[in-house]
């Protein structure tokens, strides 16, 4: 929960970098909660109105720590905007599975690196 609740703390920041490990815990938790807003919502018989404006909240931090990603891996973010294209967008997929970009890049040092010194 630590991962998801920090990248909800840098909820505009588009610089610097972000590790494999915070992007896919933050898309579970993310998942989660619209599965659990979901079942209430179906239970309760009402429209999708708490999914709906939980999904606009972290729109904002998801494409934050997506591009955060993907300057991990050593691209900008613009790269982001393939996702668009149908079935070339699973380049993207394959950016974010991706190892992170040994060294400092261009978008900042290693947050995996800083991490294993802590």
């Amino acid at each position: 929960m630590n991962w998801y609740i920090g990248v909800l703390k840098k909820y505009a920041v588009f610089s610097g970098r972000a590790r494999r490990k915070e992007y896919w815990m933050f898309l579970l938790f993310h998942i989660i909660i619209i599965f659990a807003l979901s079942i209430i919502e179906g239970i309760v018989g009402s429209n999708p109105v708490l999914t709906i404006l939980y999904m606009l909240a972290v729109l904002l931090p998801g494409l934050a720590v997506t591009v955060r990603r993907l300057h991990d891996t050593g691209k900008s973010g613009w790269w982001l905007l393939i996702g668009i294209v149908p079935l070339i967008g699973i380049v993207i997929l394959v950016f974010m599975v991706q190892d992170s970009q040994a060294g400092d890049n261009q978008y900042g040092p290693n947050p995996k690196a800083a991490a294993a010194t802590a």
